[in-house]
């Protein structure tokens, strides 16, 4: 590294991360109606690219305003408590639905960058196995979106073959 590369440290890089894999997300379901995002994967899967808005919607918020902030007893989003898959179950095509995933997401994601900007990144979390620090769950997080993200890849080429991000 040249002493010119500036040092961004840990906290920038990791949510960089973060909100790249979010970019994508939002990029993969780009264009689509509600038809097409409700579209399922491979029978049995449930999977959607509208499934995988409202999961992770419901990720963030489980993540941020339940473990980080400390609030465990929040209930969970979609109903999960009742239903393992309710995030991909509940993913039909209809506009207000459609509508209902982008808010709740953007909603979710808008909170966990306040939360990311007050906070470091060793404040501690709790979890339903104990603490733990704000770092570990954005690297999980990434984890997640970038699993998730070769998913909605899959998912939009059987749409209409568009690939790469």
């Amino acid at each position: 590294m040249s002493d010119e590369t500036p040092h961004r440290g840990e906290a920038a890089v990791l949510i960089e991360y973060l909100d790249h894999f979010r970019g994508v997300l939002e990029r993969k379901c780009e264009g689509l109606d509600a038809e097409q995002l409700a579209q399922r994967s491979v029978p049995p899967s449930s999977m959607s690219l509208l499934g995988l808005v409202r999961h992770l919607a419901a990720v963030e918020y489980s993540w941020w305003r339940r473990v980080m902030e400390r609030n465990l007893d929040l209930p969970k989003m979609w109903g999960k408590d009742e239903h393992r898959d309710a995030d991909f179950d509940g993913a039909v095509a209809d506009d207000a639905v459609v509508a209902e995933a982008w808010e709740a997401w953007r909603t979710e994601v808008a909170h966990a960058r306040e939360f990311q900007a007050s906070h470091p990144m060793d404040h501690l979390g709790q979890h339903d196995d104990g603490d733990l620090e704000m770092r570990e769950v954005v690297v999980h997080l990434i984890e997640e979106y970038a699993r998730h993200c070769g998913h909605a890849d899959l998912l939009r080429e059987c749409i209409d073959g568009r690939t790469g991000d």
